[in-house]
């Protein structure tokens, strides 16, 4: 419908290096290039793009903001760019990333063996395997510290039962990070992708997040070598860390998704005329509106930038994160319903990527952290009183 050109209405560019400024540029033209043109017909088929997997690799997207093992090593507001012009794409390919990066190749460059990092991490980061992240369970989404999965030591190896649930890239992963209770404690194991007693399904009937893998993982006596469990993996706070990482990038994706809903009612009001000769962009509610939009648009990137300089000082807190998150996920969604709403009976169609968005962004501000979940954690920050159960 239009040429992508951004969402700057605050000149946060002045603020940008010249690196920043490129990795954007680079990011926009993949998803220009490589993802608008098939993304309707796979939100329709309900099927992830794997052929773009190899060029994710290739343009270093993969574990893009970590460092060695071929890790393009970019910095923090790099790597939230990034993110911000992925999830204009679709939630689901910037979820694809996000999971590879900050849920199994981070953990495993944090609390992983040599012997780990050296075998799973250059794969990873090529495209050549992929990973998922279980930690989510049938009936403890939201309270993690209530997994049933247990691992058993038994010589030489592990041995796990349980299930998880909800897992972006589930059937598509060669390997899983999955979280489970060793006797009191929490850790965190790999399992390969054939191992015996392991079943990956995937969830169908989804009206969001169509154009992304979501999986179930079953673990019935499933033996795994004993040198799989990452030894720096300890604790549920391990787990959490890395949803930290992945809540960080979801933080900047959001606005992208926001972004693009926002200038397609732009455009879309400027060109519909209604009411004799008159735009519809000529109105005082569509006005407000747009208006509406672009502040919490700008809101939202100031937040996300100043999380990315607090990040790279090692100041930025969980919740830090978690105000990030709550806000920027609620912003782009309610950007999202009123972009509709100007569109009309179009905005109901895959035409526009409006409504696409609008159904990916329901689930983006549930997983990671419900709306909710974040308020508490917030609350319980500013008031010192838990009050979560």
């Amino acid at each position: 419908m239009f040429s992508f050109r951004g969402v700057d209405f605050i000149d946060l560019d002045c603020l940008l290096s010249e690196e920043e400024k490129l990795v954007r540029r680079t990011a926009r033209q993949f998803v220009d290039d490589r993802v608008l043109p098939v993304i309707r017909e796979c939100f329709r088929e309900a099927r992830f793009p794997v052929d773009l997997i190899p060029e994710l690799g290739e343009l270093g997207f993969l574990g893009a903001n970590l460092e060695g093992y071929g890790c393009a090593g970019m910095e923090d507001v790099e790597y939230g760019l990034l993110m911000q012009e992925l999830e204009r794409g679709d939630s689901g390919v910037r979820s694809f990333v996000s999971v590879q990066s900050a849920l199994v190749m981070w953990p495993i460059l944090e609390y992983g063996s040599e012997a780990q990092k050296d075998r799973w991490l250059p794969e990873l980061q090529a495209g050549r395997k992929i990973g998922c992240f279980g930690l989510t369970e049938p009936d403890f989404g939201s309270n993690p510290a209530g997994m049933r999965t247990q691992a058993v030591r038994d010589g030489g190896s592990f041995v796990l039962n349980g299930e998880k649930t909800w897992i972006t890239n589930g059937t598509l992963a060669d390997v899983a990070l999955v979280w489970a209770r060793q006797d009191e404690q929490i850790r965190g194991f790999l399992v390969e992708k054939g191992t015996p007693g392991f079943k990956t399904t995937d969830i169908h009937g989804k009206w969001s997040m169509r154009a992304s893998v979501t999986s179930s993982l079953a673990f019935t006596d499933c033996r795994i070598p004993a040198e799989n469990a990452l030894p720096g993996a300890l604790g549920l706070k391990t787990a959490l860390a890395c949803l930290s990482q992945a809540r960080y990038g979801i933080g900047w994706g959001c606005i992208g998704a926001a972004m693009d809903c926002y200038e397609t009612a732009r455009q879309y009001t400027l060109l519909r005329k209604q009411f004799g000769d008159r735009s519809l962009a000529s109105h005082q509610l569509v006005q407000s509106e747009l208006a509406w939009m672009v502040t919490e648009i700008s809101k939202a990137q100031l937040l996300a930038f100043h999380s990315a300089r607090l990040k790279s000082k090692g100041l930025l807190k969980f919740f830090h994160i978690s105000m990030l998150k709550r806000n920027n996920a609620w912003m782009a969604l309610e950007v999202a319903r009123r972009a509709r709403d100007l569109l009309g009976a179009n905005g109901i169609t895959d035409e526009y990527p409006v409504f696409r968005h609008m159904s990916n962004l329901e689930t983006v501000k549930t997983y990671e952290g419900t709306h909710n979940i974040h308020t508490l954690v917030m609350g319980q920050q500013v008031t010192g009183l838990p009050a979560f159960s």
